[in-house]
């Protein structure tokens, strides 16, 4: 090879030519797009990612600093498809090149299925889903909240239902973009504004069905951590039947759809009036028992107050057939007992034993003597306790009250007793019951609280 003198030789150290191809990747491919299959992923003590990129026919190392993995919404792994934005670079070191990634996400339809079912695992870890942090709803809330377009069909089918069910619960729309850019910031600012004027029972944030793209708002950890963070019940009306979302997991309270949020959220007032006429039927059932059994405790008192002098000798009866039974069982056990000691007399003089005999007669005539006197004075004692029960009877009895000048007025036919002259009707007639008998008589004039009617 022949050398040019004029033209003398470039000599680059490795370390310059690296830096001069470094500044090239640098300056041609400054932000790129690029998709590909994750390979050896790892996370060192840094926090960084670090991983091959690859597809069927080459690979490129690749790299994502920690404060750009801070707002990913999924987490990587080995095997996944993934688009990611990132710039070129060359790692001097080694003099290899790669792509430092600002931004990834999963490549395909499945892409915002797993950020979904990541984040619902990382928050149900947190505990955002736990039932003890689920707040109980007001049973007949005095305002609703309700966070959503107010244009869509939603709002207005939930008004239509808790009028329907309930009138003049007072309902408030704050308006809301529940689809698209800027979505996800209403729906905070929504929820924040309602726990900030602090005037609302309950909140509902609601939106018809779609897709899982348009139902991403809903899945926003941002979104989750301010419903989960409010101080006024929630609840989630999102999508269809079948639709879930972030936000029905971790609302006090998920609908399966809006119109059922409306059905939820009041009683009906229909049904709530039926149940208080079952209630206040059973409460006049209840009284009306009670009435009858204080009629018939009534009845069963004036029986004895008209006839005391009955109840008087039923208990002299009574009296008298107690003693006569316990006399007859007395002298029955006495006469048993002269048997028994006669025939042991008979016996002891069969054998002979005088002295024996004699001690048993003395005995006997003994306790024959304390027997008759113990029998005296039990029945002296029961007569005076009947002479003593008979006056207190006697003085207690409305016939004693009757002879010292007064008497009972009754209503005729009735027969009620009168307390109060306000039940009584001029001309209306009355039985005066006095001591030796009674008599009719006629209402004419009757004074009450001071005042005369004729």
């Amino acid at each position: 090879m022949t050398l040019d003198p004029h033209n003398p030789r470039r000599v680059y150290a490795v370390s310059e030519l690296t830096s001069k191809v470094k500044g090239l990747l640098e300056e041609k491919f400054s932000f790129i797009w690029i998709t590909g299959e994750i390979s050896n992923f790892r996370v060192p003590a840094s926090g960084h990612y670090y991983f091959l990129l690859k597809d069927e026919k080459s690979r490129i190392n690749a790299l994502m600093f920690r404060p750009q993995i801070q707002n990913l919404t999924f987490e990587p792994g080995d095997g996944m498809q993934i688009i990611g934005l990132g710039r070129l670079s060359v790692y001097s070191p080694q003099g290899t090149y790669q792509i430092i990634l600002e931004y990834i996400e999963p490549k395909g339809v499945g892409a915002l299925r797993i950020a979904f079912e990541q984040l619902k695992k990382r928050l149900f870890k947190e505990g955002l889903f736990d039932e003890q942090y689920k707040k109980s709803l007001p049973f007949l809330p005095k305002k609703i909240s309700i966070v959503t377009s107010p244009t869509g069909a939603v709002v207005h089918d939930i008004i239509h239902i808790v009028d329907r069910r309930f009138p003049n619960v007072h309902i408030e729309i704050v308006p809301a973009k529940v689809q698209g850019e800027g979505a996800e910031d209403e729906i905070i600012s929504g929820i924040n504004l309602v726990n900030t004027r602090n005037d609302t029972d309950v909140a509902i944030i609601a939106r018809g069905g779609g897709s899982l793209e348009d139902l991403n708002a809903f899945n926003s950890e941002a979104v989750a951590r301010a419903i989960f963070a409010s101080e006024i019940p929630v609840i989630s009306a999102v999508g269809h039947e079948t639709d879930f979302t972030i936000a029905d997991f971790v609302s006090d309270l998920r609908a399966p759809t809006p119109s059922a949020a409306a059905e939820l959220v009041v009683p009906s007032r229909v049904e709530l009036v039926r149940q208080n006429l079952e209630l206040i039927k059973v409460l006049i059932n209840t009284f009306t028992r009670f009435i009858d059994h204080l009629h018939t405790l009534l009845n069963d008192f004036s029986s004895r107050l008209i006839n005391p002098r009955k109840k008087i000798e039923d208990l002299k009866l009574k009296l008298d057939d107690t003693n006569s039974r316990f006399i007859r069982i007395f002298f029955n056990n006495l006469s048993q007992t002269r048997e028994r000691f006669t025939w042991r007399i008979d016996k002891f003089k069969a054998n002979g034993p005088l002295p024996h005999i004699n001690k048993f007669k003395e005995s006997v005539e003994v306790i024959n003597y304390n027997l008759f006197k113990s029998i005296r004075l039990y029945i002296i004692k029961k007569i005076t306790l009947l002479r003593e029960f008979t006056i207190s009877l006697d003085a207690l009895s409305p016939l004693k009250i009757l002879d010292r000048g007064y008497s009972i007025t009754r209503t005729i036919p009735e027969k009620k007793i009168i307390k109060d002259p306000k039940i009584l009707k001029i001309g209306q007639y009355l039985e005066i019951i006095v001591s030796k008998g009674q008599f009719i008589s006629k209402v004419e004039r009757k004074n009450q609280n001071g005042k005369t009617e004729f």
